[in-house]
C-alpha cells in the first residue's frame, strides 16, 4: 500500500502555515521504522585493520548515508571513531557534543583543553569530557583510542552544546582492573547474566551512567562461558578490547521456547574490532577459548534512562560452555 498522505490540506486562509501539513492513516504510518522510510539501525562490524597502520587521523565508523543522518553517525544519536595518533603528533577531537568518551586501546599521551587540567593517559584508561573546547590529544607513543560522542543527537535536534553537565572524569586502567578482579572473585558472580563494571559519575546519581547521555560497561566473558541473551532499547557500539579466537556474539530479534536466540547471526570477535548491536536485539556472548575476554559496549542508555525507555530484559544467568 502506498504510504501517502490522506490528502493535502487546503491552503485557503493562512496558506504559509498550512503548506507543510499532512495527514496519514494511522494503520499505514504508526511504525515508520522500516526500510525505505526511517531506516533501521543495521548490524555492522569493523575490522581492527582500520586503525592498525596509517597516518594520524580520525577514522569514523560512519553510517550516516544509510541512516539518513546529517552528520557522521554510527547510530542516530551517537558517533564512534578510532583515533590513530603517531608518536610525537597530536590531533583535536572536535565535535558539537555534550558527551565525549575516550578509551585507550594502545599507546600513551596527554590531553590538553582550555579550562581543564592536563591529563596523562595510557593503555586501558577511559576518560569522559563534557561540552567545551575540542581537546588536543598528543601521543608519546603511537596510540589508538576509541572515541564515542553524542554529536548526531545534537545535529538532529538542531542545537549547539553549550553547558557542561558533568565534570571531566578519568577511570585509570589500574583502578578498572582492580575492581574487575574483585568482581571475578565474588562467588555470586557465577550467577550473573553479565560480569561487568558500569562506569558512573557522581554528578549523575540517579542514572548511574558515565555521562547524562552515554553508558559504558567494562565487561569480561570468562574462558568457557556463555553469557545468556539480554536486550535493551539502547544501541550498543561494542569495542572488543582483548580476546582469543573462539569468542563471539549471537544476535537476533526473537527467543525460542528454550530462551535461546532464534536464528541468530554470529559476530566473531577480533581484538581492537567493533560492531553494532541494534536496539531491541537479543544478544548473547560466548567464549569457547581458554582465556578470559574483555569488551567495552558504549550505549545511549544515559538518555534512555532519563526518558524511562531503556526496557532491559534478561533470559538467564551465566552458563558453562562445556
Amino acid at each position: 500500500m502506498t504510504q501517502a498522505p490522506i490528502q493535502s490540506i487546503p491552503t485557503t486562509g493562512s496558506a504559509q502555515w498550512q503548506a507543510k501539513a499532512e495527514l496519514f492513516d494511522y494503520r499505514q504510518a504508526a511504525n515508520p521504522v522500516r526500510a525505505g522510510l526511517t531506516e533501521p539501525i543495521p548490524l555492522r562490524q569493523w575490522d581492527p585493520a582500520l586503525h592498525q597502520s596509517g597516518p594520524t587521523a580520525v577514522l569514523p565508523l560512519d553510517l550516516s548515508s544509510e541512516l539518513g543522518c546529517s552528520s557522521p553517525a554510527t547510530s542516530p544519536g551517537l558517533a564512534a571513531n578510532f583515533l590513530r595518533i603517531e608518536a610525537g603528533e597530536g590531533l583535536k577531537a572536535a565535535a558539537n557534543a555534550t558527551s565525549l568518551l575516550f578509551y585507550v586501546l594502545q599507546g600513551s599521551g596527554s590531553l590538553k583543553r582550555a579550562g581543564t587540567p592536563q591529563l596523562g593517559w595510557s593503555a586501558g584508561d577511559l576518560f569522559v569530557l563534557p561540552a567545551g573546547e575540542p581537546p588536543l590529544l598528543t601521543a608519546e607513543a603511537t596510540s589508538v583510542l576509541y572515541w564515542v560522542h553524542d554529536g548526531p543527537l545534537l545535529s538532529h535536534l538542531g542545537v549547539e552544546a553549550s553547558t557542561a553537565r558533568f565534570e571531566p572524569t578519568h577511570y585509570p586502567a589500574a583502578l578498572l582492573q582492580r575492581e574487575l578482579d574483585l568482581l571475578l572473585a565474588d562467588p555470586s558472580a557465577a550467577r550473573s547474566n553479565r560480569l561487568s563494571l558500569l562506569l558512573a559519575n557522581s554528578d549523575l546519581p540517579q542514572s548511574r551512567t558515565v555521562t547524562h547521555t552515554l553508558w559504558a560497561m567494562l565487561g569480561v566473558v570468562p574462558a568457557g562461558a556463555i553469557q545468556p541473551p539480554h536486550r535493551h532499547q539502547s544501541v550498543a557500539l561494542d569495542l572488543i578490547i582483548d580476546c582469543d579466537p573462539g569468542c563471539y556474539s549471537l544476535v537476533g530479534t526473537e527467543l525460542d521456547a528454550s530462551g535461546a536466540i532464534a536464528n541468530p547471526r554470529r559476530i566473531d570477535w577480533q581484538p581492537g574490532g567493533a560492531f553494532i548491536t541494534p536496539p531491541g536485539y537479543w544478544h548473547a556472548h560466548v567464549n569457547s577459548s581458554e582465556r578470559i575476554s574483555r569488551l567495552l559496549p558504549i550505549q545511549d542508555s544515559g538518555l534512555h534512562t532519563y526518558l524511562r525507555s531503556l526496557d532491559i530484559r534478561f533470559s538467564g544467568g551465566l552458563q558453562s560452555n562445556s
